[in-house]
């Protein structure tokens, strides 16, 4: 795993790697260390995933890791489209059903039901499991525009009282799921989700950040240069006192 450049940004530690795979091995593999550190002071723990492409280096390193109780894990995700169907590849329940949850024998899979009768009872549902449940590890990626989960800039909320809302999905928060492969255009997008909100995120005790690829550089560039605020909603992870951000060299190309 080469490191390219490693920095601090306020108290968020960046670290560039020289491919997309060394970024996935270094982030799943420090991810699943605090897990079983943190399973050998606690009975059990929460843990919240992402659901995108560019978890999937982090995630195939994490789940190969043979010595972390998996039974021990109750496991969360932080956002669903409303009103896509069920059975939708792209459906972020699906996405992390084939990725992690149905491959690891976890003590609870809670889901976001995007196809809930009453969204805004589901976000409620959800939100006070998350109270219940207080996060200790967020595996987490950041949007083109900026978002974490699906707080866009228009709809992100640092001081935000729920930990679950409805949101209305910027275009390019749209256009980038088009980008990613996961529709064949943007009219097959759905315009509202279910998303965690940020301080919902940032309630876990660490958050391991994984942003490949070149079509993210604009972003990153600007989640380290610009001032703290909601314009780019992924800067909040610079005020975390245990967040990590992994980067390959197309999309840490303007931190080098």
């Amino acid at each position: 795993m080469a490191v390219i450049k490693e920095f601090s940004c306020d108290q968020l530690l960046v670290r560039v790697f020289d491919s997309r795979a060394a970024m996935g091995l270094c982030a799943g593999a420090e991810a699943a260390a605090c897990i079983k550190k943190l399973l050998a002071e606690k009975e059990s723990i929460n843990v919240m995933f992402a659901a995108a492409p560019s978890q999937n280096e982090t995630l195939a390193a994490l789940i190969a890791d043979p010595q972390i109780d998996w039974g021990r894990i109750n496991a969360f995700h932080m956002d669903e489209y409303v009103g896509l169907d069920p059975d939708h590849p792209a459906g972020f329940r699906n996405f992390l059903k084939r990725a992690i949850f149905d491959l690891k024998p976890f003590k609870s899979v809670n889901l976001l039901n995007g196809n809930a009768e009453n969204p805004e009872a589901e976000a409620a549902r959800y939100d006070q499991l998350l109270r219940d449940h207080p996060l200790d590890v967020c595996l987490l990626g950041v949007g083109e525009n900026g978002h974490i989960a699906f707080n866009d800039p228009p709809v992100a909320d640092f001081a935000d009282e729920k930990y679950v809302k409805i949101v209305a999905l910027e275009e390019r928060c749209r256009q980038q799921q088009v980008n990613d492969g996961c529709f064949a255009q943007i009219d097959q997008v759905p315009t509202h989700a279910l998303t965690v909100t940020i301080p919902g995120l940032t309630q876990a005790g660490a958050m391991f950040c994984s942003v490949p690829a070149a079509t993210k550089a604009e972003a990153i560039t600007h989640m380290i240069h610009d001032e703290i605020s909601t314009a780019c909603p992924a800067t909040i992870l610079r005020r975390h006192a245990q967040a990590f951000l992994y980067c390959d060299q197309d999309s840490g190309k303007n931190l080098l």
